[in-house]
């Protein structure tokens, strides 16, 4: 399983990368305003996060309609080589991915809820999929359950390009294991959900003890 950061944070990006374990962000106009960003900057911002991570970004396109999603598309994707185009499981959103992923544009097709969704974002040319597995959480469904449907699903076809699952809006350690057990290929948390991953009371007592003992070696010289 590969690890996405879902954020807007240089910060947060240069910790996670440093850590080895990169592969992706995800980010979108609203991530970047929480961290006070302004609508106009978004597309410099983006390119700072391309200069930090070699793999996919993911960035959002906002229109509604297809000519707008594909205008946008395909300004995001001058941006940086690695730019995805991010596109919301909709009508609109189907029609503009034939067309990026004709021009040769990778895109994401986001907010994906269900097997027919998925389907048939894989067969307008999707190279990423995301099932939103803490949108079902909100709601008190089982969205590691909708996740395996999909992954089920998928697996059956040959597409004629490559597609990759990604588990999106993963919430929990927990979340990320049963995401992994079910063959995901991608998993994005958000940083602080990263961190929870590298934690473990086992191994923070073992540390411990490695210390106690190394402590008495030393006292003992």
């Amino acid at each position: 399983m590969k690890f996405f950061l879902d954020t807007a944070d240089l910060d947060e990006i240069r910790e996670a990368a440093s850590w080895g374990v990169l592969s992706g962000v995800t980010t979108n106009p609203s991530l970047y305003a929480r961290i006070g960003g302004k609508l106009a900057d978004f597309p410099a911002h983006i390119q700072q996060i391309c200069a930090l991570v070699t793999g996919p970004i993911s960035a959002e396109a906002t229109g509604e309609g297809r000519a707008d999603l594909i205008a946008q598309g395909r300004d995001l994707a001058k941006l940086a080589p690695n730019v995805v185009v991010k596109v919301p499981t909709t009508v609109e959103g189907l029609a503009a991915t034939r067309v990026l992923a004709d021009e040769g544009i990778n895109v994401n097709m986001t907010l994906c809820f269900s097997v027919p969704q998925a389907l048939l974002a894989a067969r307008a040319g999707a190279r990423y999929i995301s099932p939103f597995v803490g949108r079902f959480d909100d709601i008190s469904e089982d969205g590691i359950a909708a996740l395996t449907d999909v992954v089920g699903a998928l697996e059956n076809y040959d597409f004629g390009h490559p597609v990759e699952i990604i588990a999106a809006s993963l919430r929990s350690a927990n979340h990320v294991t049963q995401a992994a057990l079910i063959g995901a290929d991608i998993a994005t948390v958000p940083f602080g959900v990263l961190k929870k991953l590298v934690a473990h009371p086992l191994t923070d007592r073992g540390l411990k003890a490695f210390e106690a003992d190394w402590q008495k070696v030393i006292d003992a010289q």
